[in-house]
């Protein structure tokens, strides 16, 4: 077997492990959160009674969750230990790979260069026999620069691939001030959620919400989580501005020039920025000047229309569709669904780039064409 076989099946390989690595890590995460759960809900019973008796059990309830809390990130820490070390093993022998194609390009090319000059030793025989071997010749050049462009557009694929991140968070930032109209966002995060458990790249993605989001909760949410999405769903006004919360739960509205001082503070990691709120699209406009894409509304959009295009946006995203074709598919799913806003919602990209090329999950399970 050729070393470049070899090579490929061993990235295969690795690309498997690396795959199951991810899913048993998933699988803590997804304990934890069932924990976390379990203590609040403990939590809150603690808070409504008064009984002894019933506080000690819940007290102890709630350390028995923690200490499993804790045991299940001490697991997480080890699997995220064992993703780094397979990460480097698979970029170690995609080097060799590479090394290997540009020698056999190179032994390729000075065979090709041989055989050129042997034929033109023989060009004194006869012009037809001439000429055949000249059109031989140029076949193997032709042959030779496909082979070339082969290897380069392999070596780009692997440099592109090894440049997306193995898992993803979209940062779900939701507000809802009890002194402006009352919308359904916990219908629009549940739908999300529900229809990105069901994409093939599920495990890439990891969906962070934020409730009753204060200006300063912004940057803090931000920083946490290190998202590559960042997605605003409440309300927006005419006048450019998203609608938050102030210590009260009273509306606080945020101009969009604070917006966009915002996102170029943060943009190192944000790939799109998804503004689900009315009379959006300046906003959108102005950030895409930081981040790769913005999706805005250029009017006011209903419940029913963010949710559902927000959700098939979401769901396409975790099938590894580019961001133009998840667009185009959540505008289709509005008129499909009767909803007559397919209008509203508007794409932004940075200039010189092609939304049907950005693509934001990465595959959990890779393979190299041979």
């Amino acid at each position: 077997m050729a070393l470049i076989d070899t090579y490929q099946r061993n990235i295969r390989k690795m690309y498997e492990e690396l795959h199951s690595l991810s899913q048993n890590k998933n699988k803590e995460l997804l304990k934890i959160a069932d924990l976390k759960k379990k203590v609040h809900s403990a939590s809150l019973a603690l808070l409504n009674t008064k009984i002894a008796s019933s506080i000690q059990s819940k007290s102890r309830e709630i350390e028995r969750f923690q200490n499993q809390i804790i045991s299940l990130e001490k697991k997480i820490v080890d699997y995220d230990k064992k993703i780094n070390y397979k990460n480097k093993k698979i970029l170690d022998e995609e080097k060799k790979l590479i090394r290997e194609q540009n020698n056999m390009s190179k032994k390729n090319k000075q065979a090709a260069e041989k055989q050129q000059k042997e034929a033109l030793k023989q060009a004194g025989e006869n012009e037809r026999r001439h000429n055949q071997q000249l059109l031989n010749i140029s076949q193997i050049y032709n042959t030779l620069d496909e082979h070339e462009g082969i290897y380069k557009n392999m070596n780009n694929n692997i440099k592109a691939l090894q440049n997306l991140p193995e898992k993803i968070v979209a940062l779900f930032l939701a507000s809802n001030p009890v002194d402006s109209h009352q919308l359904r966002l916990d219908e629009e995060a549940r739908s999300i959620n529900e229809m990105m458990r069901k994409t093939e790249y599920r495990s890439s993605v990891v969906f962070e919400s934020r409730w009753a989001v204060r200006p300063v909760d912004v940057l803090q949410a931000i920083n946490e989580t290190h998202p590559t999405i960042v997605h605003f769903s409440g309300h927006g006004s005419s006048s450019d501005e998203i609608v938050f919360q102030d210590a009260d739960g009273k509306a606080k509205f945020v101009s969009k020039e604070a917006i966009v001082q915002t996102m170029m503070a943060s943009s190192s990691d944000i790939r799109l920025v998804f503004f689900n709120t009315c009379y959006s699209s300046n906003q959108a406009q102005s950030v895409v000047k930081y981040v790769e894409a913005s999706i805005g509304m250029n009017s006011s959009i209903g419940d029913d229309a963010a949710r559902v295009f927000s959700s098939q946006f979401y769901s396409a995203i975790g099938f590894g569709n580019s961001i133009g074709k998840a667009f185009d598919q959540a505008k289709a799913l509005l008129m499909l669904e009767g909803i007559k806003e397919e209008n509203t919602p508007e794409l932004f990209i940075k200039e010189s780039l092609d939304p049907y090329e950005l693509v934001i999950v990465r595959q959990p399970e890779l393979s190299l064409t041979e």
